[in-house]
């Protein structure tokens, strides 16, 4: 996806926040959003990464860290980043048994990866590897502030048509559509917005498995790490996701349980896709599979292998 159509997609969310402004509140609410829609951006543009950060209770973490997993994931990283020509990000970890990982920070320079303690428990160390390539590939594409503002943008238009009956400003002759209209804008803004953070995000992710699988040089170990979190993924709850469903589009699989409406619409390709391309670009690459066998309790596409071993769950986590 160029710059020049994902810059369309914020543009219309901008639009879709404010045009909601209007059917809710008449002219005072358009203009009143139209503020909000400005502030909010800028302030998402300096603030946004380090409210998601603080939300999930992202813990910085170094090469000093007393857990040895922690240590390698640390160095596996810096080294990545280093190989790849990113400055040195923020390394953090998310006491959450979920295995999960995103990146967020306006630009390079400014940019963190996180991993769930779920996932450096979960998989092994070339499959973490894949996983935290995949999250650089991001900050090097610069996709981590796109993402980071569509998530508070889109989350600002769900919070809105929650609210929207009891918004008091203006009778039903400066709110046109009245209740009705209202109504019907509580369901149709969130899905409208969840349209354009699928069209913004799935093809992100594609390329970011692409340019992550060459980052640490093993399409396999990423297609295996897919496969692994997302069948985890569906049987443990990431509780801060739910209460933050925007957020979502951030990590490399849904974190959503997919127990409401929130994930309706996905952010995140089919996994097995996914998978597809990844071993497709192995075979691309000259690589051979290590092992003829898909990740324990997950799928993927008919015919295709992944290279597995076996995991221990690695722990306490201080």
């Amino acid at each position: 996806m160029n710059h020049l159509k994902t810059f369309t997609l914020l543009a219309a969310l901008t639009a879709l926040f404010v045009g909601l402004g209007y059917l809710i509140g008449g002219p005072t609410g358009m203009l009143i959003a139209l503020v909000l829609a400005g502030g909010m951006n800028l302030f998402s543009y300096w603030n946004a990464d380090k409210i998601v950060l603080k939300m999930y209770r992202a813990q910085p973490v170094d090469e000093q860290h007393p857990n040895a997993v922690v240590r390698t994931y640390v160095a596996d990283v810096v080294q990545m980043a280093r190989d790849a020509g990113l400055p040195r990000p923020v390394i953090a970890i998310i006491p959450n048994d979920q295995p999960n990982a995103f990146a967020t920070g306006r630009n390079p320079a400014n940019a963190a990866v996180c991993a769930t303690t779920g996932l450096l428990d979960m998989l092994t160390r070339d499959e973490i590897r894949g996983v935290m390539a995949h999250e650089l590939a991001h900050v090097k594409n610069r996709d981590t502030l796109t993402m980071t503002v569509t998530a508070t943008v889109a989350g600002a238009i769900a919070a809105l048509a929650n609210f929207a009956l009891f918004f008091g400003g203006g009778d039903d002759r400066e709110r046109p559509g009245g209740i009705i209209g209202t109504l019907a804008l509580m369901i149709l803004a969130p899905m409208a917005a969840g349209l354009v953070q699928m069209a913004i995000s799935r093809s992100r992710e594609y390329e970011a498995d692409r340019v992550g699988a060459e980052i640490a040089d093993d399409p396999h170990a990423l297609a295996a790490a897919l496969q692994k979190i997302e069948g985890h993924a569906r049987q443990i709850v990431n509780t801060t996701a739910e209460r933050n469903p925007a957020s979502g589009q951030l990590f490399i699989i849904n974190p959503l349980a997919g127990r409401g409406a929130d994930n309706l619409f996905s952010t995140h390709p089919a996994t097995g896709n996914r998978v597809k391309a990844l071993m497709a670009l192995g075979t691309k690459m000259g690589l051979a599979p290590r092992r003829a066998a898909f990740a324990e309790g997950a799928s993927g596409p008919a015919g295709t292998s992944v290279p597995t071993t076996p995991t221990q769950p690695r722990g306490p986590w201080g």
